[in-house]
């Protein structure tokens, strides 16, 4: 996918995958950004967390979007 988000300097490429991964048994996502976050006990747990981590990075976007005038 060829796009870029309001925060990236240039647009870029970027490639769907899996953003959940399973190390020793704990769950763990990562970001767009290049962290991954966890442990999470289950897959569910993980992706509830991502939903989170979204709305937590939107709304810091429209805070700094906000300041910005």
């Amino acid at each position: 996918m060829f796009g870029q988000r309001t925060i990236d300097p240039s647009p870029g490429t970027h490639y769907r995958s899996e953003r959940v991964s399973t190390v020793n048994g704990q769950y763990f996502f990562a970001t767009r950004e290049g962290t991954l976050e966890g442990p999470y006990f289950t897959r569910v747990d993980a992706e509830r967390e991502i939903a989170f981590y979204v709305r937590r990075m939107n709304q810091a976007n429209d805070i700094i979007e906000s300041r910005s005038f």
